[in-house]
């Protein structure tokens, strides 16, 4: 089983950064692709960046491209998302996300066994 715990969100101000952070127990993380993703009130959860079990494939929502970045410290069992350039719509829950295999990382919701609570971003104009 996986417990994964999220941190770092809060209030910022359009063009503000902020890093998430999420850290997992269990001793499959270092194995494990990892995610985030964003659910606004009203709206589906969608994607926002995933990374491979070893660091080497990251991928990116169009929307989110060039401003986030997704990494990960498997000595630490943490995955961070860097969030620079923060614009309004960015507001969010973000979610933290698992995923036990170890192939291309999944874009899907559906892809990803394991959830966090989420931590709250608002970003204001």
């Amino acid at each position: 089983q996986v417990q994964l715990v999220e941190s770092g969100g809060g209030l910022v101000q359009a063009g503000g950064s902020l890093r998430l952070s999420c850290v997992a127990s269990g001793s499959t993380f270092s194995s494990d692709n990892m995610a985030w993703f964003r659910q606004a009130p009203g709206k589906e959860r969608e994607f926002v960046a995933a990374i491979r079990w070893n660091g080497g494939i990251t991928t990116y929502a169009d929307s989110v491209k060039g401003r986030f970045t997704i990494s990960r410290d498997n000595a630490k069992n943490t995955v961070y998302l860097q969030m620079n350039n923060l614009k309004p719509e960015d507001t969010a829950s973000y979610y933290c996300a698992a995923d036990r295999q170890r192939g291309v990382p999944d874009r899907r919701v559906n892809g990803y066994e394991f959830w966090g609570q989420g931590t709250q971003v608002t970003v204001s104009s």
